[in-house]
């Protein structure tokens, strides 16, 4: 698990949490909390709270909570509090004994919503959904008070309760705070405390009829157990004086309520409702398709838990939105395997290569690196033989002045092993397709150096026919095309710019045998080709299955740069 760090950059939460410890406002302790709804997966988004909630915690030697928001039993199921609590341990990070739900809670937020009716601060409102909207306003126009509001506390206490025992339909009937129709902030606007909703809850079944509302769930959540900085993204910040007014009004503990600007991470979307609807639409294979930007998606695809932190802990803590380019985690996790990920050698479109001055019997064993960063990896054996399979974008018949890798005549050299010259092409006599190549080698160039002092420029990596193993390989790539799919003020369908190359599926692969014992999500440097994950689900011993984390080099940098000229 994640341990305290010697010193971590200045944010504005960590110096409200500093001075608040000056001051000894909450007595010297730090409690935060990570509160989920369980109505989906959570993605990379959520890793950043999840990283600045539980790592505040680890890093002032506080407590920080699980909580599941578990008030819309419509929505809510318990894979995805099983999935949620997956999550969070992926990324390094342990609630110990202190996880917890809403529901956990019913009990004491009917009472109250009780007490707040007995104050003749909250009201039973008879006014459907719509009229409710209608009542309220806009930003230019104030609301107008419902017609129930002058109702008695007793008439209230009582409809209250009747509620609650199920006397009333879905819909009919709901609980509002009672604060300022004429408020400039909509959220004031005798807001909705409870609805009544018939539907079997994850937890509780169906025990309950009548549901809390988030904005007054929450914060009494947060009072019952004991936060003292209750940390949200900036779309609650209208809500803040709507989380005092509750826990003044009942005159309860009260935690600081801070707001950050969440996470929004150019070529995908980050709403749940939005990664939902690619789920059950199809346009990907689940929740976690390695395309998603779930954070089981990116588990799956290969992403290390500590190149997400890492990422999270660059882009830092801001109190304005902003776009982060997708290009920074790929960074990250490029920066992270680059120290751990063994090299080895993968062909993915094969080209044959028949080497007609080695000996047809014979075979090799070159000494490979396996990490040049990290010489504690040591080093592995790589057959060689007559016949090797290397890239077929790795040959060109008419290669281009500065093409540097095989060509007609060309001498390259093979990684690791010997400087081959190209002899002759051999074409399908049907397709004039280039089907293999017949080569010579120089044998005084074992281990990639000519003995005669003479340089190639080009090095190519291959694998030995007759020792390789064949693989698949999928690669994937971003989901969208577009920076930004879900720009505001456009009319345009997000899913009208999913990439349709976004997942290239490769059957006849072929990898160097080394990777025949590759077991699930172990990470590789195939060499020149990016970094590749060994498929948790897909993958069988001799018969592996390799997704795609990410490139060597950042390949939409030049997509944008054409785009832009």
């Amino acid at each position: 698990m994640i341990t305290k760090e010697p010193s971590l950059p200045p944010n504005f939460i960590r110096n409200i949490i500093e001075e608040d410890l000056k001051t000894n406002k909450y007595e010297g302790r730090v409690a935060t909390r990570f509160p989920p709804e369980p109505n989906g997966y959570l993605h990379i988004g959520h890793a950043k709270s999840i990283c600045l909630n539980f790592g505040l915690a680890v890093e002032y030697e506080g407590t920080c909570n699980l909580r599941f928001d578990d008030t819309n039993p419509s929505k809510e199921e318990s894979e995805y509090v099983q999935s949620i609590q997956n999550d969070v341990r992926w990324l390094g990070f342990d609630w110990k004994d202190r996880l917890f739900y809403a529901s956990d809670y019913f009990e004491q937020l009917y009472a109250y919503a009780v007490q707040l009716i007995q104050i003749d601060k909250a009201y039973v409102d008879d006014l459907s959904a719509e009229e409710i909207r209608e009542y309220r306003g806009t930003m230019t126009q104030q609301g107008k008070n419902s017609p129930y509001r002058t109702r008695s506390v007793d008439e209230n206490l009582d409809l209250f309760r009747r509620m609650r025992e199920g006397e009333f339909e879905n819909g009919s009937r709901v609980l509002r705070a009672k604060i300022d129709m004429a408020s400039p902030n909509l959220n004031m606007r005798d807001p909705v405390m409870y609805r009544i909703l018939r539907s079997i809850h994850h937890r509780t079944d169906d025990r309950w009829c009548i549901y809390p509302m988030y904005d007054f769930a929450h914060c009494i959540s947060d009072s019952i157990e004991g936060i003292t900085h209750s940390i949200c993204t900036l779309e609650f910040e209208d809500h803040r004086p709507l989380y005092d007014w509750f826990l003044d009004e009942l005159k309860v503990y009260h935690p600081q309520q801070i707001e950050f600007a969440r996470l929004n991470l150019s070529y995908t979307v980050m709403s749940k409702r939005k990664l939902r609807e690619l789920v059950e639409q199809g346009y990907v294979a689940g929740w976690d398709d390695p395309r998603m930007p779930t954070i089981s998606g990116i588990r799956k695809r290969g992403y290390t838990p500590e190149s997400v932190r890492n990422f999270c802990e660059r882009i830092g803590v801001a109190r304005r939105d902003s776009m982060v380019d997708m290009a920074l985690l790929e960074y990250c996790i490029r920066e992270d395997l680059n120290l751990r990920a063994p090299r080895v050698m993968a062909v993915l479109h094969p080209l044959k290569v028949v080497i007609e001055n080695y000996p047809e019997d014979r075979v090799e064993e070159l000494e490979a690196v396996n990490n040049p960063e990290d010489p504690g990896m040591g080093s592995r054996k790589v057959p060689f033989s007559r016949v090797i399979y290397i890239e077929r974008e790795d040959f060109r018949e008419d290669a281009p002045k500065k093409f540097y890798r095989l060509a007609p005549g060309c001498e390259v050299r093979l990684r690791y092993g010997y400087y081959i010259k190209c002899e002759k092409v051999v074409k399908d006599e049907q397709t004039g397709e280039v089907i293999e190549l017949r080569c010579s080698y120089d044998p005084e160039t074992r281990g990639g150096w000519a003995a005669d002092g003479r340089k190639v420029k080009g090095t190519l990596h291959w694998v030995s026919a007759a020792h390789s193993i064949p693989a698949q390989v999928r690669l994937y790539d971003r989901l969208f095309v577009k920076a930004n799919p879900v720009e505001e003020k456009s009319d345009v369908d997000f899913k009208s710019y999913i990439n349709p190359n976004s997942l290239e599926i490769l059957e006849s692969c072929r990898v160097e045998p080394s990777l025949n014992n590759a077991t699930s999500g172990n990470r590789y440097q195939f060499e020149r080709l990016g970094y590749f994950c060994v498929d948790s689900m897909d993958s069988r011993k001799g018969q592996p299955v390799f997704n795609r984390i990410v490139t060597l080099r950042d390949t939409w940098a030049k997509i944008e740069q054409k785009e832009k000229m």
